[in-house]
């Protein structure tokens, strides 16, 4: 994507992980942000970025995760200076990507329906909780709530009937990240369209609709049988066995997928009683009968340790993993061996840790420039060299109420 600029007018997480993508593919991103305060997520700490002294700094661990690779811009869009400075900036821009709640951008003249008349190549991607039309159109998204309306904490979480049951959200930002990675999707497709037409578009994500469409299987499950999902805990609706057992001395994920895995599972764990049991010899009949299976596995699971049973598993092909905390992911040996974790420089640290993009490109790879921009650090060197204001210019706007170049 080099060559391809981006406006980036998003905060907290949905937005920015779409922009984040674009801008390790290659783009030019041009992050907007508040005077002063900046993205939402630069106050969402701790943790934050230490200075020397060990003074907290603006730069939160949730900030820092989302916005590798941009340019900061501090302008006050709420201002007509700075309303016509984004206007430019869109007249040179070739992707816009907003998430202001709908009709909002409309009052400063920086709506589609405004830019596509300056500037029909431009691709503008909204992304809003419930997308621009619908009783819901107007209401605020934020990840939790999503996880909640759109069935996804429903089926996560222990059982009901068990200890711990009841409604458990994701532990992560699971509806931004997935509705951020169907914006990127969609735009990557509009670019494709564009060099066919010659146009850009509109583009309408839902941080609903991407939540609905990502519960996968679990909505035939319901369109199929008619009968609601419901949380499984650890275990798996549609395949036995398939879930987390307790050894003696911890747990283990077993993943057995089909029935020849099965079959070597019954080999490795000599229980070759499990694999001649007709009550047994399909997923289809195990899932049925799961309430007599997974008993006496559970049992057969604390006879031994938690490695002696991966390294049976593993030597016998069958899908096995332990439960890693987040600092045993990284030092996994796979996980090192692939360097997922690497650092980038940072202007008040030195350098920052990072986590490599998953999207490996033979021809065209992903290239990591810089860490999360501090705030307005790029005001005027984008605004000269990109528009070609004149430092009388660039003042007026940077003065208080209107711009403020952030410093180290």
């Amino acid at each position: 994507m080099t060559g391809i600029k981006v406006l980036d007018l998003t905060r907290i997480m949905a937005g920015p992980w779409c922009t984040q993508n674009l801008a390790d593919l290659g783009a030019d991103v041009y992050k907007i942000e508040r005077p002063g305060s900046g993205d939402d997520t630069r106050g969402w700490g701790p943790p934050n970025l230490m200075d020397a002294q060990g003074r907290r700094t603006q730069e939160s661990a949730y900030y820092l995760a989302a916005n590798r690779n941009k340019k900061s811009i501090a302008l006050d869009i709420a201002t007509p200076a700075g309303a016509q400075a984004l206007l430019d900036l869109a007249l040179h821009c070739d992707i816009l990507v907003e998430n202001f709640k709908v009709g909002g951008l409309a009052k400063y003249g920086l709506d589609y329906a405004a830019l596509k008349q300056i500037n029909p190549r431009l691709i503008y991607c909204s992304i809003t909780g419930f997308g621009q039309d619908g009783p819901y159109a107007g209401k605020p998204g934020y990840d939790f709530v999503i996880q909640a309306m759109g069935g996804l904490m429903s089926i996560t979480g222990e059982r009901d009937d068990l200890p711990g049951g009841g409604p458990q959200k994701a532990g992560n930002a699971a509806s931004d990240l997935m509705a951020g990675m169907y914006a990127t999707t969609a735009i990557l497709a509009a670019l494709h369209e564009r060099a066919r037409s010659g146009l850009g578009q509109h583009i309408d994500i839902s941080m609903l609709d991407c939540q609905v469409a990502a519960l996968g299987v679990q909505n035939f499950n319901y369109f199929l049988s008619g009968e609601v999902p419901r949380r499984e805990g650890n275990a798996h609706v549609n395949l036995s066995p398939y879930q987390v057992f307790a050894t003696a001395d911890g747990y283990i994920v077993l993943g057995v997928g089909n029935d020849g895995q099965y079959q070597k599972f019954c080999r490795a764990v000599a229980r070759p009683d499990l694999a001649e049991d007709p009550r047994y010899q399909t997923n289809t009949s195990r899932v049925i009968h799961k309430a007599v299976l997974i008993p006496e596995l559970e049992l057969l699971f604390l006879t031994r340790d938690r490695d002696t049973w991966r390294r049976l598993l593993d030597e016998a092909g069958v899908p096995v993993g332990v439960i890693n905390d987040v600092a045993q992911v990284h030092e996994d040996p796979q996980v090192r061996d692939r360097g997922l974790k690497f650092s980038l420089p940072h202007p008040i640290v030195g350098s920052v840790p990072q986590v490599r993009n998953p999207m490996r490109l033979s021809g065209s790879p992903v290239s990591y420039r810089n860490a999360a921009p501090l705030l307005g650090a790029d005001t005027q060197d984008i605004l000269a060299r990109l528009l070609g204001y004149d430092q009388t210019r660039i003042a007026a706007l940077m003065a208080p109420g209107v711009a403020r170049e952030a410093s180290s």
